[in-house]
């Protein structure tokens, strides 16, 4: 090349065919439909606020704090009572057992067995006699132990667990009396009549086991009944979940588990 010639700019080729020239993009003309779409969307815009405040996050509710129960207080009563069999010498068809009937909130008669608290000093045997007299007019005397049944009940604001001692008697003297304000009706129930006539499981099932007892005393005679467990005079006065004297319009809320009321 002489010097009198200038050098010509070497054209350079793009890398990639189809390749866009430099330069700010060429703007592309909006459609109508596009126009509508950015007037709603600057409508919206307007209502919701910024983007990230299109959806806010609920605001946490204050939750108050929940009130504790009031808590019942638990008492603990033992009571005693017992199945008083007249003619347990003799055939099991002529024997009868003492029960007590009381009027229920629906006014359905309840047979159960006679029972009440072991009140201070007495054991669980003493209690028994005192009460069978006192609920049924009669005397007995303890020949065995039938069984404990236990059960929990709601009433006067306090949560009672109640444990009764059961025992079968036999009857001494004596004449059925309903005197007592808390039975409504006493009477001799034969003896094979029981699991028909008594309101509660537990005490159909003290009557099977004193129905055995009896069998087991008429082959092999007193002495083979089973000792009386050893008891000791209470020594405290207990907590009664109601008085003896209650008046028959007064209402006592009451849970159990298919044992009876009690005392």
């Amino acid at each position: 090349m002489s010097d009198g010639e200038q050098a010509r700019p070497r054209r350079r080729r793009g890398r990639r065919r189809g390749r866009r020239a430099a330069g700010p993009p060429q703007a592309v003309p909006a459609t109508s439909a596009d126009q509508s779409d950015r007037r709603n969307n600057s409508a919206d815009a307007a209502v919701t606020g910024p983007r990230d405040q299109a959806n806010p996050q609920p605001k946490p509710q204050k939750t108050r704090p929940r009130r504790q129960p009031d808590r019942l207080r638990t008492v603990h009563e033992t009571s005693a009572g017992g199945l008083v069999i007249d003619g347990i010498d003799g055939p099991k068809d002529d024997q009868v057992a003492a029960l007590i009937g009381r009027t229920d909130r629906r006014g359905r008669m309840l047979w159960s067995l006679p029972k009440g608290h072991i009140e201070l000093g007495e054991t669980a045997e003493q209690t028994a006699i005192r009460e069978v007299a006192e609920e049924t007019g009669i005397q007995g005397s303890v020949l065995a132990a039938l069984g404990s049944i236990d059960y929990w009940f709601v009433t006067e604001g306090r949560r009672v667990h109640k444990t009764v001692h059961h025992y079968l008697m036999r009857f001494l003297d004596g004449e059925l009396s309903d005197e007592d304000l808390e039975v409504t009706e006493v009477a001799w129930v034969p003896l094979m009549e029981l699991p028909s006539r008594l309101a509660y499981a537990d005490e159909r099932r003290l009557a099977e086991v004193a129905g055995e007892l009896i069998d087991k005393m008429h082959a092999d005679g007193p002495a083979a009944l089973p000792p009386l467990p050893r008891t000791s005079p209470r020594r405290r006065a207990q907590t009664h979940s109601h008085t003896r004297n209650r008046r028959p319009d007064e209402k006592t809320t009451r849970r159990t588990n298919g044992c009876g009321q009690g005392p």
